[in-house]
């Protein structure tokens, strides 16, 4: 089996439960595995600390989580148009793992869950491609073959599998939601094993 990393940040589950379902797709596809991680909160405080294992959900990612993975799927939820501050905080400390060239070459796609339909998920799925392309990462969409991507009123892009949770932070993801997060979980996998870099 082959691991492809699903690294996420989710504060009320809706990012969560993008990142089960492109799992499930990863895992769909023979010779793929899903490791699921996330990152912890970040705070302004100097002396606050995170649990040094979370109380529920993925794992905190680790350098390793990396360097064994043969592709990426990274998810955040909007903050303003961009992804979460905790998120950017990881990816603003893995200078060694560009310096190795850990990920280059190695597949990756992005997924993102706002309030609202105009919440800013386009370029919250653009901001956390940069990171992954001065990584050296083969970027990856979802393209228009997929029916739902033409048709959904809820999340969903080219960019990336999305979701629209509302006002009220509803993590339940919509049919159309569901099947292109699964959809861009199951291309990657298929990628990734092609290119067949450990």
């Amino acid at each position: 089996m082959h691991d492809i990393l699903v690294l996420y940040y989710s504060h009320r589950g809706s990012v969560r439960a993008l990142a089960e379902r492109i799992a499930r797709g990863i895992e769909s596809v023979a010779g793929a595995h899903a490791r699921m991680r996330t990152v912890p909160r970040v705070s302004a405080l100097c002396e606050a600390t995170a649990a040094p294992v979370p109380e529920s959900g993925a794992p905190y990612v680790e350098a390793a989580d990396l360097a064994e993975c043969i592709g990426l799927a990274l998810g955040s939820p909007v903050r303003f148009g961009n992804m979460a501050a905790p998120m950017k905080y990881f990816w603003d400390g893995t200078l060694a793992a560009w310096q190795n060239g850990t990920l280059a070459g190695k597949p990756a796609c992005v997924f993102t869950s706002s309030g609202s339909q105009h919440g800013g998920n386009e370029s919250t799925l653009l901001s956390m491609a940069l990171p992954l392309l001065h990584h050296g990462m083969l970027l990856m969409g979802l393209p228009f073959t997929e029916a739902d991507l033409g048709h959904t009123q809820q999340g969903g892009t080219p960019y990336g599998a999305s979701h629209v949770a509302g006002p009220g932070g509803s993590p339940v993801l919509s049919e159309a939601e569901s099947r292109l997060a699964f959809a861009q979980g199951r291309r990657l996998a298929n990628v990734a094993l092609k290119l067949g870099r450990p």
